[in-house]
């Protein structure tokens, strides 16, 4: 189950990225990126409910972002980890239906897997501190 939902992340993620990069509607992108994607019902469920969390919870996300990582003003952070430190923030904070260790590691390989060489780093050091106020 965990490869499944490993997908359905690196799909929202894709998801995130193309709204946040060139403005297109949120639910056109994720159906069509589903689409494309051989997914059961279940994940691609799985999929839609994080990009919409995501952008529904997108302005509170992004202050935390800037609250944990004050060098980096969040519209100057690289396009993928920008999307990366929000899919993850709005499961640690929103979503509450992975352990807090679980959405981390996903993000850091989202990051090992999309960023630059430095983005696993930056990613792990900002969701930690995000991860000590989660109630979990």
């Amino acid at each position: 189950m965990t490869g499944t939902r490993h997908k359905a992340r690196m799909l929202a993620l894709q998801a995130l990225y193309e709204v946040d990069s060139v403005a297109r509607r949120p639910e056109t992108v994720i159906e069509r990126l589903l689409a494309e994607a051989d997914l059961s019902l279940e994940i691609s469920e799985f999929s839609r409910s994080l990009v919409s969390g995501t952008l529904k919870n997108k302005d509170e996300i992004d202050r935390h972002i800037q609250k944990y990582a004050p060098a980096y003003p969040v519209e100057q952070l690289a396009i993928i980890d920008r999307n990366i430190l929000r899919l993850a923030i709005f499961e640690i904070l929103f979503d509450n239906k992975v352990p807090v260790k679980v959405a981390v590691n996903e993000a850091v390989e989202l990051a090992k897997a999309f960023g630059s060489g430095s983005s696993a780093k930056f990613i792990n050091g900002v969701l930690g501190s995000v991860s000590a106020i989660a109630d979990r």
